[in-house]
């Protein structure tokens, strides 16, 4: 799988990497991404159109919406690696992963390990996986024609 695949392996390995730098790093040595986003719905809120948005949103709810945005090309590389068929285990692979990271910041310095991360990074990675069958459908179909005939 990995042999069959170089670039995608070494693209996967490298996102990873980067989740991991996100995830796994000191809380001293990470930037304060709370005041980021308390700016960033500051700007936002100057929009009277997007009220409808802005108000609902809080800086919880743009970590979450964030640690979604972080695993969905997580999900995409696994199922590319794995393939379709096994999409199922392309989810469970990530959902394990993220499970992992969570038990592994508890041991870090200034990192909170929270459940709710769990739930955020499994839905990424279920849009990520759903999306890159959709992606990946029309090839799979000419395959399953090219097959038959």
């Amino acid at each position: 799988m990995l042999h069959r695949h170089p670039f995608l392996s070494l693209m996967t390995v490298l996102y990873l990497g980067f989740v991991g730098l996100v995830t796994l790093t000191p809380g001293s040595e990470q930037p304060d991404y709370s005041g980021l986003a308390e700016r960033v719905l500051a700007r936002l809120g100057r929009y009277p159109d997007l009220d409808p948005i802005t108000s609902r949103l809080s800086v919880e709810r743009v970590e979450f919406l964030a640690n979604i945005g972080l695993f969905v090309p997580v999900g995409v590389f696994l199922l590319l690696l794995v393939g379709t068929r096994l999409w199922l285990v392309a989810l469970a692979a990530g959902i394990v992963l993220t499970s992992v990271i969570e038990n592994v910041q508890r041991s870090i310095p200034g990192r909170v390990s929270d459940p709710r991360d769990v739930a955020a990074n499994a839905i990424g990675l279920f849009i990520g996986v759903a999306l890159a069958v959709v992606l990946t459908l029309p090839a799979t179909l000419r395959r399953r024609r090219e097959q038959r005939a």
